[in-house]
């Protein structure tokens, strides 16, 4: 696809290393206009040097006028990357109010925020995309992370409410949900991220390579391992087996703790 994106303005939330990086740099290679965004202003800045972007710190659900400035006046491509995970859940311990609010505001409300601010222009022109960078946790779940399984399940049925409410019109959404990818919010996923994740972790390139890849196809989910498709099925297809599977991941998990 070298070239699909000549010229396009591009902004990438949570763009300071990990996913977010990776995508700044791939959207750069194709030729776009690249903004990136993320709340360390010096992580920020060097992805933006080394691509040629434009460096714009702060929170991801505030920018997108600042960064349509940026851009001569036009976002094509939004991809609504920050995110944050918190472990632990409900029972057996405290109630952190203060994670699942923060786990909503990122994880969920900013791509509310961004789209509210971006849909006018886009449906007015007749074109506009949106990627959602979701998580596999958004289509199972997550041991050990309730805040983070729970948001991520709302960051899939927006960027799903987004292109079913607004394909016809000319808005692409893309949502793009990997397993673990070898970045800091994996490492910090502890014990659990170990067990569940680490074996079968990816670099954060290769989900950029499935993002372009399914923009070329235009498919709303994207899945940078491919065998998250089947445990889907599984999911759908018998719950209550589903379940029985997974609490047995999560009575392994406790053993070894």
């Amino acid at each position: 696809m070298v070239g699909a994106f000549q010229g396009a303005g591009v902004v990438v939330t949570g763009a300071g290393g990990g996913i977010g990086a990776a995508l700044a740099r791939r959207f750069a290679a194709e030729g776009a206009r690249v903004v990136v965004n993320d709340l360390d202003a010096g992580r920020a800045k060097g992805v933006a040097d080394e691509i040629d972007g434009i460096a714009l710190p702060g929170d991801a659900s505030a920018i997108v006028a600042e960064a349509r400035d940026a851009l001569d006046g036009t976002v094509d491509v939004y991809c609504a990357n920050a995110g944050v995970a918190f472990e632990g859940g409900t029972a057996g311990g405290p109630l952190d109010e203060t994670a699942w609010a923060a786990s909503w505001d990122v994880n969920v409300m900013a791509h509310v925020r961004a789209a509210h601010a971006l849909l006018p222009a886009w449906l007015e022109r007749g074109s506009g995309r949106f990627v959602s960078t979701v998580s596999a946790a958004g289509l199972l779940t997550m041991i050990g992370a309730a805040p983070y399984a729970v948001t991520k399940h709302g960051a899939l049925a927006f960027a799903e409410w987004l292109s079913l409410t607004y394909r016809h019109r000319g808005v692409k959404v893309h949502a793009v949900c990997p397993q673990g990818v070898r970045t800091d919010m994996l490492a910090a996923t502890g014990s659990a991220g170990d067990l569940v994740l680490q074996s079968t972790a990816i670099e954060p390139e290769a989900v950029a390579d499935a993002l372009l890849q399914g923009i070329e196809e235009d498919r709303f989910l994207i899945l940078p391992h491919p065998e998250v498709a089947a445990y889907h099925q599984a999911r759908a297809g018998d719950p209550d087996r589903w379940l029985s599977g997974m609490n047995r991941i999560q009575q392994q998990w406790e053993e070894s703790r």
